[in-house]
């Protein structure tokens, strides 16, 4: 085995919990908060009992494509629930194949699968359409 190296040290809880917390509707902040602490960007906050969320998470199920684009741009992590809400029709078709149980996955909140594709409006509404066809 090789040497261990030591940890660098936790981000700021706080600073964690302001850039999630406002990943739900204000991006001004978030990309001074980025200039701020670039690691912000994939860190998730706990709200309780195991409710994480990241940025990107907060901003797919209350529908900001803005701050989504954004956080994906600058190097956030994309996942199921983003890429419902966006739109991205084949890498949910995708993702579900692979693991279909991901259908029934709560997403940050306990909020399903279903509700980001709605919350992402117009945009993601073959999404939508694909998501009911599976319930």
């Amino acid at each position: 085995m090789g040497s261990e190296r030591e940890a660098p040290p936790a981000l700021e809880p706080m600073l964690v919990r302001d850039f999630v917390a406002n990943a739900h509707g204000d991006l001004e902040p978030i990309k001074a908060l980025l200039v701020e602490q670039p690691k912000l960007i994939n860190a998730a906050w706990d709200w309780g009992g195991g409710d994480w969320e990241t940025g990107l998470g907060a901003a797919s199920h209350v529908g900001r494509r803005d701050i989504a684009e954004y956080l994906l741009e600058q190097g956030a992590r994309l996942d199921l629930f983003a890429a419902a809400m966006l739109g991205k029709l084949e890498i949910v078709r995708a993702t579900l194949a692979a693991f279909p149980g991901a259908l029934r996955v709560p997403g940050p909140h306990g909020i399903p699968l279903i509700a980001h594709a709605r919350a992402g409006g117009e945009a993601a509404a073959q999404v939508l359409a694909y998501l009911e066809s599976l319930t």
